[in-house]
């Protein structure tokens, strides 16, 4: 069976509220980091815009079967390359220069009027309950 490593740094990650999704295709989870900007997208969910001059990301790597890529593309209104994507699906590499998989990000002109939330969603959403 094939498998895909993805980075996730929001509603995906385990324990948050479209983990759900992705869960029954996972094999395999770990802390991972990306250089990128956060921004909150309506205090919803974050976007993620890479920039390897930013500061590291706070997320972790799934390692998921064919079904659960082909679930996070549904849930990111990814329909493939080329098309009129909400996020778009792109290879990245952890800061540790070892895990290298898929991310869903935005483009730095569709996330320029959207707030930058710093570096964790989890942080983030907990200082928002504060």
């Amino acid at each position: 069976m094939k498998s895909f490593q993805v980075f996730v740094y929001g509603t995906l990650l385990r324990g948050e509220e479209n983990h759900r999704v992705v869960a029954p295709y996972v094999a395999h989870i770990e802390k991972g980091a990306v250089c990128g900007w956060l921004h909150s997208v309506y205090d919803l969910y974050p976007a993620l815009v890479l920039d390897p001059s930013a500061p590291p990301v706070d997320g972790e790597w799934l390692t998921v079967s064919e079904k659960g890529l082909r679930a996070m593309d549904q849930l990111e209104g990814y329909d493939g390359e080329g098309k009129h994507n909400d996020y778009e699906r792109v290879f990245v590499t952890d800061v540790n220069g070892k895990t290298a998989g898929f991310v869903y990000v935005y483009s730095s002109e569709r996330a320029k009027h959207l707030p930058r939330i710093g570096t964790s969603w989890r942080a983030y959403r907990q200082s928002r309950k504060t």
